[in-house]
């Protein structure tokens, strides 16, 4: 036994930080920051191949896209299910982008799996166990969304519950924690990046679209996340914000994305961390 409470996340004993390699050479961990977007919710065909297309034209690395949605309300939209994961199939087909979408159950794990490059685990369920376990064990790489309310402790014990299951493929997402002030919808802790990078060998993801919760304060702090160390961004982009069926609020449209990826490019430049591009692309 070792005294280190977490003896698989942590960065003790000189480890060397993970590296997670997914299709078409993506590296999430590597010299490179990776974009990853696209729409909160899939709404339809034609809305999501816009915006996958959209995103993967300006810069993107990565899809994004929910097709089981964990809303507040029960009468929120909640998702198209399994008719979104087939377009989502399909969009990753027509772009080439590695996707990415969440898991909400450990009956969905499967389903989930079966479609997504990387399992994503939403802010409501980081301390689900069960079903943490289950999607450690389903063959993917796994992204972990920290808790609304949890510390950084909470949320490397939590990643620890899918290493210890044999699955290092972790990504660890700061997304904004519970503050007092409603003039954004969360708190981004941006000094969790730092501190994480210190911390943890896991690779790191900065969603500064869920922690605002405004899409006029997205770009600044999808900024200031690349300047603090974070391996990757988690932006929302919709073709038609004001008509999202799902937070439009914090979504970027097509021109904002292409817009914020070139200052994006110039901050990583900056930092010698330059945006990852496509295998042969000029971008």
């Amino acid at each position: 036994m070792t005294d280190d409470p977490r003896p698989l996340t942590s960065r003790a004993r000189g480890r060397d930080r993970s590296r997670i390699e997914l299709p078409d050479g993506l590296v999430l961990g590597g010299e490179e920051v990776v974009l990853i977007a696209g729409p909160c919710a899939v709404e339809s065909e034609a809305q999501l191949f816009a915006a996958a297309r959209g995103v993967s034209a300006a810069g993107a690395r990565m899809l994004r896209g929910g097709a089981f949605k964990p809303r507040t309300s029960p009468y929120a939209f909640q998702g198209l299910g399994e008719e979104a994961l087939e377009l989502l199939a399909r969009a990753r087909a027509d772009t080439g982008l590695p996707l990415v979408t969440e898991a909400l159950d450990e009956q969905g794990v499967a389903r989930v799996a079966r479609v997504a490059d990387v399992i994503q685990i939403g802010s409501r369920n980081m301390a689900n166990g069960a079903l943490l376990r289950r999607a450690a064990r389903a063959g993917r790489p796994v992204l972990l969304k920290r808790g609304m309310a949890a510390t950084l402790d909470e949320l490397l014990h939590a990643a620890e519950y899918l290493m210890v299951e044999g699955n290092a493929q972790v990504l660890l997402c700061e997304r904004g924690i519970r503050g007092f002030d409603g003039s954004t919808r969360f708190v981004f802790d941006l000094t969790a990046i730092p501190l994480l990078r210190q911390l943890t060998h896991l690779p790191i993801v900065a969603d500064p679209s869920h922690a605002t919760g405004r899409s006029d304060l997205v770009p600044a702090m999808a900024r200031a996340a690349i300047a603090a160390g974070a391996d990757a961004l988690l932006l929302e982009v919709h073709p038609d914000p004001a008509h999202a069926l799902s937070d439009g609020a914090q979504s970027l449209d097509l021109a904002g994305f292409a817009t914020l990826v070139d200052d994006l490019r110039t901050v990583a430049e900056a930092i010698g961390r330059p945006l990852a591009v496509r295998s042969g692309s000029g971008r």
